[in-house]
């Protein structure tokens, strides 16, 4: 106990020394690095790809526009990023085609049969782009670790079978963290994924290829999970919508690394947009016949209580939030209290800057796979300590953030009584969070306190993840909202959350700020002015 206090006090000290101390070096570094050499990608410029996957279902069944024509556009686009952004790590192009002429000659033969229907197939002959880390038939699904690297997925995964019964036909698998535990996208398999925007920056992690190749105009909709924020920090990083639905509403099987014991509890599997207009549609999908959250409920946002929270509270481990992402947050909720009529209180919740410690208690006792055992994979778990000397003379197969997640869990033991501490703290706050939370209020909070960081910048801040994992310890339906760029043309959002199964009203505050322009997408290479 003593000892762990000792740890604890120490990593204390030394984070608060790189904050005040050697970050500003390094930061003013990585900005000498990727700033001269860095660029954005060229807009979206083609019409159907700026269209909505709703849209583009209704105009291929109304055969306005043909499936294999709205398929072609789309394999052509990636094409044309791959090569700048890294971000699309295998390619079922000649396949997809095919679907897609299959459905257009069907469609031409009988496109009044009610299978065709919108009620049936609401995203008829739509492109869909998923993340490596999810089953998809003959796909690769290493989830970024090389010794996992030949295998094929023998099935779709429930949500890629339930979004492709919907309509939806999968073309491309996207780039992901190693095993999905870092927030940046890179792995010594298929190497680092690169920010729309700026190609010097990070796209997040672990759904970041996802993120990134909506955002570009590479896929309109996709598939992420979300066990500490990677649905939620890829969405902010790449300026889309992402949502991470409430506990057990999505089934979350078939996807690689699979949260096993508590850590299920962790863990959700949701929808990444380009627009606002295809969350709920997708979310419907994926869900299937659970109806734990009523996503049929209708919203009154002008009723609503708007809890704003503008900061952690003041963990020493976490960065302080962007001024540029205070305003845009300040905005928003000026906007629900003066033009909506929705009531803000601007409220603290201290407990809030203990969610690194909360998170890592409930993933250390969750009595579930080790990462060191995910890493070994169909090997003995691997020595993290062996494993960074390795590294260190270029003969590791791992890449440091999984490394060094691989130590960190090995002092485990060591910190049982701190654990008990967190989870105590953590019982004491989610029962104050539930208390906030009904049917009639949403929080809003910061999606991240940095905007898009430069690559392997993280390393300099490896717990700024926390205002994203802070809400999957609690299980809560989080919307992640793009809110335009920063002075640097980078994205800018906003998480809302909603209670418990009250996934309807995150998504219709998110609608409202989309309807008042507030809220979207920002295509790459322009810019909000």
């Amino acid at each position: 106990m003593k000892a762990a206090k000792i740890i604890q006090q120490l990593l204390y000290y030394i984070l608060t020394l790189l904050s005040f101390v050697i970050t500003p070096i390094a930061d003013k570094i990585f900005s000498l690095i990727y700033d001269g050499s860095s660029k954005g990608v060229p807009p979206v410029e083609d019409d159907i790809l700026l269209q909505s996957a709703t849209t583009l279902a209704i105009k291929i069944r109304s055969r306005e526009l043909m499936a294999e024509a709205v398929m072609d556009k789309y394999i052509k686009r990636v094409t044309e990023l791959h090569e700048d952004l890294n971000t699309v790590v295998s390619r079922r192009f000649t396949e997809a085609i095919k679907e897609a002429r299959a459905l257009d000659e069907e469609l031409d033969r009988n496109a009044d049969d009610d299978k065709f229907s919108e009620k049936n197939k609401p995203l008829l002959g739509v492109p869909m782009s998923v993340k490596e880390a999810f089953s998809v038939t003959g796909m690769p699904n290493s989830g970024g670790l090389v010794s996992r690297g030949s295998f094929r997925g023998e099935s779709d995964c429930p949500v890629v079978q339930r979004l492709r019964e919907a309509g939806a036909i999968p073309y491309c698998m996207t780039n992901t963290s190693e095993l999905c535990m870092w927030y940046e996208s890179a792995n010594r398999l298929y190497g680092r994924s690169k920010n729309p925007y700026h190609t010097g920056r990070i796209v997040g992690g672990s759904s970041g290829g996802e993120g990134c190749n909506i955002a570009s105009g590479g896929a309109v909709i996709g598939i992420g999970s979300d066990i500490g924020g990677s649905i939620r920090m890829p969405a902010f990083f790449n300026g889309i919508f992402g949502h991470k639905p409430s506990r057990g509403l999505v089934p979350d099987e078939g996807q690689f690394p699979l949260a096993t014991g508590k850590d299920k509890d962790l863990l959700s599997t949701g929808p990444m947009c380009r627009y606002m207009d295809d969350i709920l549609p997708m979310l419907r999908v994926m869900a299937g016949s659970n109806k734990q959250a009523n996503l049929e409920k209708k919203v009154d946002v002008s009723k609503l209580c708007i809890y704003n929270i503008v900061d952690d509270g003041g963990s020493l481990l976490v960065s302080k939030v962007d001024p540029q992402l205070k305003q845009v947050q300040a905005k928003v909720v000026h906007f629900l209290e003066t033009s909506v009529g929705s009531t803000v209180k601007t409220i603290t919740i201290p407990k809030f800057k203990y969610a690194v410690d909360m998170w890592a208690a409930k993933m250390t006792t969750s009595g579930g796979t080790t990462f060191c055992e995910y890493m070994g994979y169909e090997g003995p778990p691997i020595n993290p300590y062996l494993e960074f000397l390795k590294w260190c003379i270029g003969q590791s197969k791992h890449t440091l953030p999984a490394i060094a997640l691989g130590c960190v869990e090995k002092l485990d033991h060591l910190l049982e009584g701190v654990n008990r501490k967190a989870l105590a703290s953590f019982e004491h706050m989610e029962a104050e969070v539930n208390d906030l939370l009904d049917e009639n209020s949403v929080i809003i909070y910061p999606s991240h306190p940095k905007l898009a960081p430069y690559h392997n910048q993280p390393l300099m801040y490896p717990f700024n993840w926390a205002y994203t994992g802070l809400f999957n310890t609690l299980g809560l339906p989080v919307t992640q909202i793009p809110l335009g760029l920063s002075t640097e043309g980078l994205p800018l959002g906003v998480q809302i959350v909603a209670g418990m199964n009250q996934d309807a009203v995150s998504l219709a505050v998110a609608q409202e700020l989309v309807d008042a322009q507030i809220a979207g997408w920002v295509n790459p290479g322009t810019s909000t002015a």
